[in-house]
């Protein structure tokens, strides 16, 4: 799928991949002046990243059309907008989030993201309640997310521009790249470091 070839990385301030940026940030992606195997080694790094993400989005399609729950948490029985997410991050990742929207917004092992800065997988809060972080869903790509609207509706898609969304957005999410290798290897530290006390 990816060629053997290692990408050349800019430095952290002139790359323009805001993933890499954040690997950079964290002392996990290489330089241009670091050994072609160190350099090899953070290519695998970042695809392994950008594929959970792209993973994360491709999961939580397989539930449009789902009803609406309030409280709901499964396919079966319905969703509402946290028990969608908490699901979709469970089922494509092992990680656990917090139940409601506002304790996912502060979870433990995600990092914010600007608006100009989605991709794939990321979460995006919503103020729909004069709360700020009453409502998520998750970032598709394109300026589409998918989320659990409301009563009497299904899991479906949204363009983020859209006027009610867009003066509503009131931040991101990604989970932090550091837990990506850990949640497929079944290291359950990964899980439980996004588990909240009242989950």
């Amino acid at each position: 799928m990816f060629g053997a070839a290692a990408p050349a990385f800019a430095a952290p301030d002139e790359a323009a991949d805001p993933l890499a940026n954040l690997l950079a940030d964290k002392g996990l992606l290489a330089s241009p002046a670091a050994p072609a195997q160190t350099q090899r080694a953070a290519a695998a790094l970042l695809r392994q990243v950008h594929d959970r993400t792209a993973e994360i989005a491709a999961a939580a399609l397989d539930f449009i059309g789902v009803h609406y729950r309030r409280g709901g948490t499964s396919a079966e029985t319905g969703f509402d907008c946290s028990g969608f997410t908490r699901h979709v991050f469970e089922m494509s990742l092992g990680l656990v989030l917090p139940r409601r929207a506002d304790e996912q917004a502060a979870a433990p092992g995600l990092v914010a993201v600007k608006r100009e800065d989605l991709q794939p997988g990321d979460l995006v809060f919503f103020n729909t309640l004069r709360r700020t972080f009453s409502h998520v869903g998750i970032y598709l790509g394109a300026n589409r997310f998918v989320h659990a609207p409301h009563s009497g509706a299904q899991v479906r898609t949204e363009d983020i521009r859209f006027a009610y969304w867009a003066k509503r957005f009131t931040g991101a999410r990604r989970f932090a790249a550091s837990a990506a290798p850990a949640a497929r290897t079944g290291d359950p530290g990964a899980a439980s470091a996004l588990v909240s006390s009242g989950s």
